[in-house]
C-alpha cells in the first residue's frame, strides 16, 4: 500500500510538471488542485495504515523531494510563479516544503491518542486554503489593506473561513464517538460555535501568512486549540469560546479608535483568543494592562512626540509585527504553561509583559516629557532625545513603574502563585525584570539596531525609506547596525530578556 500510494502521488506530480512545461497550463492552478487533493489522501491515511510509519515515512520523502525542488528548481509546477502570481504575492514559497513537515509533526503527536483532530486540521489546510487562494486570485476584487505582503481579498478570505466552518462541522459531529473529557458531553451549539471561532482562526492564520507558512501554522493551530479543549475538560471549552468573542470585540475596537490597524487587529485576534481562552482573567489582566494603557499612552503629549514621527520606524498604530515583537513572547509562554500546568511559566509571562511595558513607557515619557537629556546607555554620551539607545532619567523612571504596573496588575487578581512567592518579592522581580529588560532593549538599540540617514530631512532616522515633498521615495543610506536588525527585533529580545530574568529569579530567590 505505501509503494502504491507513492508510485500514484509521484506520477500525479510528474503528471501536472508535464502540464506546465508542454502545454504553458497555470502552474498556480495546478498547484492547488495538487493541495486540494492532498488534504483528502492525507485525511483518509489513517484507513489505510494502522500506525503512523509508513505515513510518517511518506512525509519525509515529500520534505526531501520538494526541498530539493525548491532549491535546484526543479519542479515548475511547486515552484515556479507568473508574473500577474508574483505581483499578487501567490508563489508557492516553502508551502510544499511546510505542508508535509506540518503533517509529520502532527503524525508523530497526535496518530496514536487523537487522530481524528490530526484528520481535522489536514482537511482544513489542504481544502480551505487552496479554495481561498484559487477564489481570491480568479474572483478576488477588494484587496485588505495593511495585512500582508501577499495580497490578500475579502472574496478569498471569505471562502477559507465558510469552508473551513463547513469542513470542521462535519468533523466534530461525524468523529464525536472519539471525543475527550473536554468534548463528549458538549451540546450541540457549543460544538457549531467552536466550529465558528476555529474557522475564524484558521482564517486569521492565513490572512496573515506569506510565502506558504499558512501551510504549517493553520493545521497546528487547528489541532492545538481542539487538542487543549479535548483534553482540559468541558470548562476549558466555555472559557475559549467567551475568550474568542473578547479578543474579537478588542481586535475591532482596536481598529475603530486607531490603536492598531488591520494586520495588528487580526494578530491581536489570536493572541487573545489563546491568552483571554486558556489562562482566564489571570493571566489576561496583565494583557489589557499594557496593552490599554501603552495604546492609551502613545496617544497622549502628540503634539510633543510629533517631532519624532519621522525618527521612529512606526507610528502609533500597531501592525502585526510590533504585537508579535511585543506580545509574542508571552503567547508562547501561554501555550507552554497549558501544555505542562507549570505555575513557574506565569511568572516568566509577567517578565516579559513587564519588559515590553518598560520599553514603551520609557519611550513615549521619555519623549513627551519637557525638556529631557538623553544620555546614549553604551558611551553615556548626549545624544537627542529619541535616539536608539538613549536613556533618561524621566524614561528610566517611566519604564520602572511600567513594569510595577504590570505586577500590580496581577496581585490585584489575587494570583496564588505571587501570594505565596511574597508580595514585596513579586514586585521586586517584575519591576526589576522590567527595568533590566529595557536596559537591554537600549543597548541592542545603540550597537545592533538598523539606523539611517535621511537625505531629504539631514537626520538619522529608523526609516529605511524617505519621502520628498513631490511624494517620491528616497532609499535611505544604513550608518549603523544591520539592516535585518530592525525596532521589531530589538523588542522581541527586551521581551525575550524580560522573561528570561523572571523565569531565573523566580526560581532562585
Amino acid at each position: 500500500m505505501f509503494l502504491l500510494l507513492l508510485g500514484i502521488l509521484i506520477l500525479f506530480l510528474l503528471f501536472f510538471e508535464l502540464l506546465v512545461r508542454q502545454f504553458s497550463v497555470s502552474g498556480f492552478v495546478l498547484r492547488k488542485i495538487l493541495h486540494f487533493s492532498l488534504g483528502f489522501i492525507l485525511f483518509f491515511l489513517p484507513v489505510c495504515f494502522l500506525d503512523n510509519f509508513y505515513p510518517v515515512l511518506l512525509g519525509v520523502i515529500f520534505v526531501v523531494i520538494n526541498g530539493f525542488s525548491k532549491y535546484f528548481g526543479l519542479f515548475h509546477i511547486l515552484h515556479d510563479k507568473s508574473e500577474k502570481e508574483a505581483k499578487d504575492g501567490l508563489a508557492s514559497g516553502y508551502g510544499p516544503v511546510l505542508l508535509p513537515v506540518a503533517f509529520i509533526f502532527l503524525a508523530l503527536c497526535l496518530w496514536d491518542s487523537h487522530l481524528w483532530i490530526l484528520r481535522t486540521s489536514v482537511l482544513v489546510a489542504g481544502i480551505a486554503d487552496s479554495l481561498a487562494s484559487l477564489v481570491g486570485s480568479s474572483l478576488g476584487k477588494v484587496h485588505i489593506e495593511n495585512l500582508t505582503k501577499s495580497r490578500k481579498t475579502v472574496e478569498g478570505s471569505l471562502t477559507m473561513f465558510g469552508v473551513s466552518f463547513s469542513l470542521i462541522v462535519a468533523s466534530l459531529f461525524v468523529f464525536r464517538d472519539f471525543f475527550g473529557d473536554g468534548l463528549v458531553s458538549a451540546p450541540w451549539f457549543q460544538l457549531l460555535a467552536l466550529a465558528l471561532l476555529l474557522a475564524m482562526i484558521a482564517t486569521a492564520v492565513e490572512a496573515l501568512s506569506s510565502s506558504g507558512v499558512d501551510n504549517f501554522l493553520i493545521p497546528v493551530a487547528v489541532s492545538y486549540v481542539l487538542y487543549i479543549i479535548d483534553m482540559d475538560g468541558e470548562w476549558l471549552l466555555s472559557h475559549f469560546l467567551i475568550g474568542g468573542l473578547l479578543a474579537l470585540l478588542l481586535a475591532l475596537f482596536s481598529i475603530k479608535v486607531k490603536f492598531l490597524n488591520n494586520s495588528g487587529a487580526t494578530a491581536t485576534f489570536l493572541l487573545g483568543t489563546t491568552i483571554f481562552g486558556v489562562g482566564g482573567l489571570v493571566w489576561t489582566v496583565p494583557l489589557l494592562t499594557f496593552y490599554l494603557l501603552s495604546s492609551v499612552l502613545s496617544k497622549l503629549g502628540r503634539k510633543r512626540k510629533a517631532k519624532f514621527d519621522l525618527v521612529f520606524e512606526k507610528g502609533s498604530q500597531r501592525d502585526a509585527a510590533q504585537v508579535y515583537a511585543n506580545g509574542g513572547i508571552a503567547w508562547i509562554i501561554m501555550i507552554v504553561f497549558s501544555l505542562t500546568d507549570d505555575p513557574a511559566y506565569f511568572f516568566a509571562y509577567l517578565g516579559t509583559l513587564a519588559a515590553v511595558q518598560s520599553d514603551t513607557w520609557a519611550t513615549e515619557i521619555g519623549t513627551m516629557w519637557p525638556n529631557p537629556k538623553a544620555r546614549l546607555i553604551t558611551t553615556m554620551k548626549s545624544v537627542p532625545v529619541g535616539t536608539s539607545g538613549g536613556v533618561s532619567f524621566p524614561g528610566t523612571f517611566g519604564a520602572f513603574a511600567g513594569a510595577l504596573l504590570i505586577c500590580a496588575s496581577a496581585i490585584v487578581m489575587k494570583v496564588e502563585w505571587l501570594t505565596d512567592f511574597g508580595i514585596v518579592n513579586s514586585f521586586l522581580l517584575i519591576g526589576l525584570s522590567g527595568l533590566l529588560a529595557s536596559f537591554v532593549d537600549s543597548f541592542f538599540g545603540a550597537t545592533i539596531q538598523a539606523q539611517y540617514f535621511d537625505p531629504v530631512r539631514e537626520k538619522v532616522t529608523e526609516r529605511t525609506h524617505s519621502f520628498r515633498n513631490d511624494g517620491t521615495a528616497v532609499k535611505n543610506k544604513l550608518i549603523k547596525g544591520y539592516h535585518l536588525v530592525n525596532n521589531d527585533v530589538v523588542n522581541t529580545f527586551c521581551a525575550l530578556s524580560g522573561c528570561a530574568l523572571a523565569f531565573f529569579f523566580s526560581q532562585n530567590m
